[in-house]
């Protein structure tokens, strides 16, 4: 099958892409800042599927760090195959309540290193004639609410235009927009996340499958379940002052 490289692998949608990539006989590049939690993680996936799987410890808001993700992805004697954009994590504060600092580094993670990281990929996947980039976005991408919702909706958009681009290199590009789905994330950005009705979460595990489904069909934009298209479908055509209201009386508070 290839080898396939997974930013954020090490729990929620990265380790359900790196779980099912490897049931599907992908050799694997694993890569977060946790390099005990990566080795745990690679470790679990060699013994389940006999994968090979590579450990590529990286903070990637740190521009050396990034840079040597670039390198592997670019390396012509170990080519990938499909790189897995899904590193990711929210400020979970108000513009004017988070320094210039910590909105910088959360531009690095989801903007910068998901254009770096693809620059480095598609080269060599053109070359060949094959390869896969798959974005994870948010369907946050279509609401105004804030710079988390505003970086994800420049990873749709950027994903759509770069699709459009490579249309008869026989490389794909796939941008994924979940909903509330149940890893890490919130936990990490002390998100209070009682209020969320049961019905609208999500398992790393459909989010993955959805995509993947998707990327076989050929599509660009994948939203997972049925309720979820239609809440984005809504989104797109209400008036973006309704959305806005209703994102944030509804959002995940810290």
């Amino acid at each position: 099958m290839g080898t396939a490289l997974v930013t954020g692998a090490t729990a929620g949608i990265g380790a359900a892409f790196a779980d099912r990539l490897a049931a599907d006989g992908f050799d694997l590049v694993l890569v977060a800042r946790d390099e005990q939690r990566l080795e745990q993680r690679a470790d679990d996936l060699r013994n389940r599927f006999g994968a090979t799987v590579e450990v590529l410890p990286a903070d990637l808001a740190d521009r050396e760090q990034c840079a040597r993700v670039e390198q592997r992805l670019a390396d012509p004697a170990a080519p990938v195959d499909m790189l897995v954009n899904n590193a990711g994590f929210s400020l979970n504060r108000r513009f004017t309540r988070s320094t210039a600092a910590d909105e910088e580094r959360q531009l690095d993670v989801l903007v910068r290193a998901v254009l770096r990281l693809t620059h480095a990929a598609v080269a060599g996947m053109v070359e060949r004639g094959s390869g896969a980039v798959v974005n994870v976005s948010s369907v946050a991408a279509w609401v105004p609410g804030g710079t988390y919702a505003a970086a994800k909706a420049w990873v749709s958009s950027f994903s759509e235009g770069l699709a459009g681009e490579l249309g008869g290199t026989g490389v794909r590009v796939l941008a994924v927009a979940p909903g509330f789905t149940r890893t890490e994330f919130h936990q990490r950005g002390d998100m209070d996340v009682s209020r969320i009705p049961s019905w609208l979460w999500l398992t790393p595990e459909q989010v993955v499958d959805a995509a993947l489904a998707d990327l076989r069909r050929g599509r660009v934009v994948s939203v997972p379940d049925a309720r979820y298209k239609a809440l984005t479908l809504a989104a797109r055509y209400l008036p973006r002052s309704v959305v806005g209201a209703a994102y944030r009386r509804g959002r995940p508070r810290g």
